[in-house]
């Protein structure tokens, strides 16, 4: 039930609410879309805002580990067909 008392900017954001976005930011190409629009001010809402900044910040953060680990996976498995290739 909606509090009429509170201004739309600072309504907050039900269970249901969060877990519908976290669907909807996790659809690959749109969801990705409409997670830079919320985050980078394309809401009123601070709460809906403040959500999908966090949420894009996890997503920095992921991919940052998920190159680190690709990396050096690389070079591991380079280092390990160069010495095959050697001896």
């Amino acid at each position: 039930m909606r509090d009429k008392n509170i201004p739309y900017e600072y309504e907050p954001i039900s269970m249901w609410g969060y877990f519908g976005y976290e669907i909807l930011f996790s659809i690959p190409i749109i969801g990705f879309i409409v997670l830079l629009v919320y985050a980078f001010g394309g809401t009123r809402n601070i709460n809906l805002r403040n959500f999908a900044r966090s949420y894009f910040c996890v997503l920095i953060i992921l991919l940052i580990i998920v190159g680190f680990f690709a990396l050096f996976t690389g070079a591991i498995l380079s280092s390990k067909a160069l010495q095959t290739i050697i001896y």
